[in-house]
Formats: C-alpha cells, structure tokens, sequence
C-alpha cells in the first residue's frame, strides 16, 4: 500500500474516531442538560470524512436521529463524499 493511501485511510480512521467520540460526548451533555456541541461542529467533522461512522453512531445511541437536518443532511453528505472518495482511490500509486 502505498505512503499516500496510508496517510488517506489514516485520516478516516481518526476524523471517524473523532466524530464518534464528539457524538457521544454530545449525547452525554443532553442527558445532563449541560452545554452542547454545536451542530456546525457536528456536520464539519461529518464533512471532514466521519460522516458513515457519525450517522450509525446517532443510529445506534439514538442521539438526533428526529432531527431532519442529520437524518437527511448525514446521508446526503456521505453521498457527495462517495465519488471524492473514489476519485481518490483510483488516483493515488
């Protein structure tokens, strides 16, 4: 595998981590009725590459899975992602 798809899945892997535990965290701050994150941090860091691994953490904690704008935007995202990512991976040595 060459140095740059190391560097490409090394980013998703740690933007995905990011985004998990930034999710979580928020979910955790609802319960407690404590300060949120804000929705433009959510969706930056879905926009960075962690938006599959945002959207099934919401699933799976049911952490604003009734608010349109993620259950829409989220997948929406991950769709203008798809062939970035493509192009991406037919690129690179």
């Amino acid at each position: 595998m060459s140095t740059e798809r190391i560097i490409l899945f090394s980013w998703l892997a740690v933007i995905s981590l990011i985004a998990l535990i930034v999710t979580v965290s928020d979910k955790i701050r609802a319960k407690g009725h404590k300060r949120r994150v804000r929705e433009l941090t959510l969706f930056a860091l879905a926009g960075l590459g962690g938006s599959a691994v945002m959207l099934l953490t919401m699933l799976i904690i049911r952490h604003k899975t009734k608010h349109v704008k993620f259950m829409l935007g989220l997948p929406i995202i991950m769709v203008m992602q798809a062939p970035v990512l493509y192009w991406l991976l037919t690129r690179l040595p």
